[in-house]
């Protein structure tokens, strides 16, 4: 019996990145366990392998460290077992834009984008030649939602999404599958780095919840997934809105509100 094809994941010590192990493992998956935090990653994959009988495998990586990301990067290239990528590590900033530290903030994009970004570049091609593979970006409803008042961290992402996107639309096409994942408030230890208490929030889904909506999406293969929302229909009608506008974007002159009377 052909093994089933190893599955990669970010931020795998914790929250949605444990969960997504704990699932890819009990489908019969190999696990590839990438996080900072040894010791929860052991304590992990001890109870996985007892209880899936699935390989896992732990590498201790701080992926806003390049020689990480590099040491990352060459797996995902070289590993042919390695059929799943879920770009799942992230991170937010506590206080408003003005009250965070341009240090912080280039930590915060470092991980939540270019780390992200480096990850499903290496694999991409690899994936491509293949004509099969998955990549499973984690991003937000904030990146839809600026009104939400988490400036950089929805920047980040919105670049997911649109990265996701691009994505789909030039790896599909050689059979790789991408999907983005935009989870609303989640009960993680994101809110800690954010300086909120999780439990003063309402609204928080639990993160096996999460997670097992997110891989609905995945079999159903949804380029986009909103586990929280009600009605497909209402993203349909967004996307829709936006494919009406294209055409108008490719225009030699500017629109008529924006031209000056002599």
């Amino acid at each position: 019996m052909q093994q089933k094809p190893a599955v990669l994941i970010t931020g795998a010590s914790t929250g949605i990145g444990a969960v997504y192990a704990d699932r890819f493992a009990r489908r019969g998956h190999p696990i590839v366990m990438v996080a900072r935090d040894t010791e929860r990653m052991q304590t992990l994959a001890a109870r996985l392998r007892a209880e899936t009988g699935v390989e896992i495998e732990i590498l201790k990586a701080d992926l806003n460290d390049p020689a990480d990301v590099a040491k990352i990067e060459t797996r995902l290239r070289d590993d042919p077992n390695l059929g799943v990528l879920v770009n799942n590590a992230g991170t937010a900033l506590p206080g408003t834009f003005i009250e965070q530290s341009s240090d912080d903030v280039t930590r915060l994009i470092g991980l939540n984008v270019t780390a992200l970004t480096r990850l499903a570049s290496a694999v991409a091609p690899r994936f491509g030649r293949a004509g099969q593979g998955a990549i499973v970006n984690v991003a937000s409803v904030v990146g839809l939602a600026p009104e939400l008042g988490m400036t950089v961290y929805g920047a980040t992402k919105a670049f997911v999404l649109f990265l996701s996107q691009g994505l789909h639309l030039e790896l599909g096409p050689k059979g790789v599958y991408v999907q983005a994942v935009l989870p609303s408030g989640t009960r993680t230890e994101i809110w800690q780095h954010a300086g909120r208490d999780v439990n003063k929030i309402e609204g928080m889904m639990e993160v096996d919840e999460l997670v097992d909506a997110a891989l609905v999406g995945f079999d159903n293969r949804e380029t986009v997934t909103i586990p929280t929302l009600p009605e497909l229909e209402q993203w349909q009608q967004y996307d829709a809105a936006r494919l009406v506008m294209l055409p108008n974007f490719r225009q030699e002159h500017a629109a008529t509100r924006y031209r000056r009377k002599m």
